[in-house]
């Protein structure tokens, strides 16, 4: 069986199944809690299935919860006459039927074989379909839909997807919150859980237009829905999903190839294994850093609580029998006697001991 790196990898994929995320029972968890992610391999298989399942070995190998493909033919995505909307820079293509028939070579039994492939290797097979029929063989395959952004006004195709009772991970790029609403409406969210992933449709995005803190807004506006990020900035630190996750994103995706240096298609936005690595590896710094979310007292502070805190010292000598008065009080470090919060009842005691100057008043030195 192959081998998942890093035991912090191994240890989430026995307890971050994505069916968890849907029905932990509690939507707002803290933002501590660690995101699920989900390697976009898309269509950066080229229609070749030994890269397709190279693509899934390297998301496993790096600590991917899943691997997501989407499935299409381009007769029934776009019309020959369709624009591209992507850097063209990049992916010079210039028709959206053009650049999808490149890539719409895999059908139900490839799906098959690489839903097999993710079972061996403990990753989670997801698909994004893009027409009903690929929505009713993927039926069979995944344990949750994504519907992309392209669909979230796709009144009909959503409804069909809703009918299967799955979970739905919903994208929101380019879409108003008017938008999303009427969307988890044609869903049914009383009925069926869904994810909400910020994401801006843009390829590639800039760092100024990633808006991460739109986040935050989906949060706010749609309780009832847990939040993600869909990110299509360039890797670089992979800083983008680490902000996300402080701002309480519970699924992440993220394009994901081989090899980065390839040319068009979702290559050269898409992180690799390595990108991935790193990631997990600065979100457990962060998680470390981040520690508890409940104020408590901490072991590593006992010795400041004792030492650097304060008790009533005597300001001037106090002979024994006399009526300690607040005038015979202040307050120094350490915290070895009685603490200054207690100075209203230590006032107008009797002293049993004479004490001197600078001495430490404890409870036994008063009747």
């Amino acid at each position: 069986m192959f081998v998942r790196a890093g035991s912090y990898a191994t240890a989430r994929i026995n307890v971050m199944k994505i069916n968890n995320i849907f029905h932990r029972g509690e939507r707002d968890v803290s933002i501590l809690t660690p995101p699920y992610v989900i390697a976009e391999a898309g269509v950066n298989h080229e229609g070749d299935m030994s890269i397709a399942r190279r693509l899934i070995e390297e998301a496993a190998e790096a600590g991917a919860h899943a691997i997501k493909f989407q499935t299409y033919k381009a007769s029934t995505l776009a019309s020959k006459n369709s624009p591209s909307y992507w850097d063209t820079t990049k992916e010079p293509t210039k028709s959206q039927f053009e650049l999808f028939s490149k890539y719409d070579k895999f059908w139900k039994p490839e799906f098959e074989e690489l839903k097999k492939q993710c079972d061996i290797v403990e990753i989670e097979f997801m698909s994004t379909p893009f027409d009903l029929e690929s929505a009713n063989f993927l039926s069979d395959l995944v344990d949750v839909f994504k519907i992309s952004s392209s669909d979230i006004t796709n009144k009909p195709f959503i409804k069909n997807i809703a009918a299967f009772g799955k979970p739905i991970i919903l994208s929101t790029g380019a879409s108003s919150c008017e938008e999303i609403s009427e969307a988890l409406e044609w869903v049914g969210l009383e009925k069926i859980p869904v994810a909400l992933l910020h994401c801006v449709l843009n390829y590639p995005t800039l760092d100024g237009d990633a808006h991460l803190g739109m986040i935050l807004g989906l949060r706010k506006k749609f309780p009832n829905a847990i939040v993600g990020y869909s990110d299509h900035t360039m890797p670089g630190n992979m800083k983008n999903l680490e902000i996300a996750t402080l701002l309480g994103a519970q699924i992440l995706e993220k394009h994901f190839t081989h090899d980065k240096s390839l040319q068009g298609n979702d290559h050269y936005h898409a992180m690799d294994k390595n990108d991935l690595r790193v990631f997990f590896s600065r979100i457990r710094d962060v998680q470390a850093v981040m520690g508890q979310e409940e104020k408590d007292i901490l072991d590593v502070e006992q010795s400041a609580r004792l030492n650097a805190r304060r008790s009533l010292v005597a300001r001037r000598r106090i002979t024994q029998g006399s009526s300690v008065s607040e005038a015979d009080l202040t307050w120094k470090r350490p915290a070895h006697g009685v603490s200054p919060k207690y100075i209203d009842e230590v006032v107008g005691r009797i002293s049993s001991v004479t004490i001197e100057e600078d001495d430490i008043i404890t409870w036994d030195m008063l009747n």
